[in-house]
């Protein structure tokens, strides 16, 4: 596999499971060095091993750091520049579902933790990151993490679905105030990708039997299956890459087709 990331810093929040996870692997095997954000040490950890075992020699860092809190996102920048000094890329990923539930129902409070992470955390990354990015004066590529929840309507979900949307709103604006520095951004837009957030996702929805409740998710989908994480993890690659260097202010939908669908 050519390395498209040879002395290119990578920046990644999310970084300890699921697509932070796959993406992370993916972009050490291309020879990227990285940057690894996320609240859990213990998923830190493991993603550094899943690495290890595709790319022994990847240069890697993680910060433990929760990305809603402006301090703790300052820092994870900060220990990025300190390590590596400069970053090329950023995969503006960490998120969280929050409950289902109806509006009437959803709480103020569920909908704020999840708002806070989801839509405050992505604008906090590019507050911090794209200073950075135009002070280095050569460009530079975003990822956001929407989601198809930010692209249409998929019920019991207000606060997701609102932080979503929120984050499409964010990529499409920056990408236009920041094109003229050659910095892009961009959005994924996964649907059913079988993470551990998917996963608890269905547990809400059939707690005894889970799979059940997937497999009848599923079936709405042209696919008929779930995507896995390091199918988002090339699209994510690709985004990041000097092969997308025409490809500014795009949401794109990862999901098997799905929200094409009626």
């Amino acid at each position: 596999m050519a390395e498209r990331f040879t002395n290119k810093t990578i920046l990644i929040t999310g970084g300890g499971s699921g697509l932070g996870r796959a993406s992370a692997v993916r972009l050490a095997t291309e020879g990227a060095k990285l940057a690894l954000v996320d609240v859990s040490e213990d998923g830190l950890k493991a993603t550094v091993d899943a690495i290890r075992d595709v790319a022994p020699d990847s240069e890697v860092i993680t910060v433990i750091g929760d990305v809603s809190k402006q301090d703790q996102v300052q820092n994870y920048v900060d220990e990025t520049l300190k390590a590596f000094g400069r970053i090329d890329g950023f995969f503006n990923n960490a998120g969280i579902e929050g409950k289902q539930n109806l509006t009437e129902n959803f709480t103020a409070d569920e909908f704020d933790k999840v708002v806070s992470i989801n839509l405050r955390g992505v604008f906090l990354g590019l507050e911090k990151v794209l200073g950075v990015m135009r002070s280095q004066g050569d460009g530079g590529a975003i990822v956001n993490t929407a989601s198809v929840g930010g692209i249409r309507g998929i019920g019991n979900q207000s606060g997701y679905a609102a932080a979503k949307h929120g984050v499409v709103g964010l990529t499409r604006n920056s990408a236009i105030e920041y094109g003229a520095d050659g910095i892009r951004i961009n959005a994924i837009a996964p649907g059913a990708i079988w993470t551990p957030m998917v996963e608890n996702s269905m547990k809400q929805l059939d707690a005894e039997n889970p799979r059940k409740a997937a497999e009848q998710f599923i079936q709405a989908n042209p696919t008929k299956r779930y995507g896995e994480a390091p199918e988002i993890a090339s699209v994510v690659a690709f985004l990041l890459s000097d092969d997308a260097t025409y490809v500014n202010a795009t949401v794109i939908p990862i999901d098997g087709g799905q929200s094409a669908a009626y």
